[in-house]
């Protein structure tokens, strides 16, 4: 039996149907077991039919300049040169 843990390393894949039957299977039993995992399972696919049937949007450039700003700080503390 699957944990929790295991099923949600794997749940992209099967939500994407990129995994062999067997794997399939197991997790298909465990989200029938485990309603933590069913309402998870179940909400990332509702997020992802919404998200399929909209336009796409573009980013203002402000907050492209801020996530940017933000990831270039993220992996400079990560790498231990922390900018100001």
């Amino acid at each position: 039996m699957l944990t929790c843990k295991e099923f949600l390393q794997e749940l992209s894949d099967y939500l994407d149907e990129t995994i062999d039957a067997e794997l399939r299977k197991e997790l298909e039993s465990h989200i029938t077991e485990c309603p933590n995992c069913w309402v998870i399972c179940d909400t990332s696919k509702k997020t992802i039919q919404v998200y399929k049937g909209m336009e796409p949007q573009s980013v203002p450039q402000a907050v492209q300049d801020r996530l940017m700003l933000a990831l270039q700080k993220k992996m400079a503390a990560k790498c231990g040169k922390v900018k100001a």
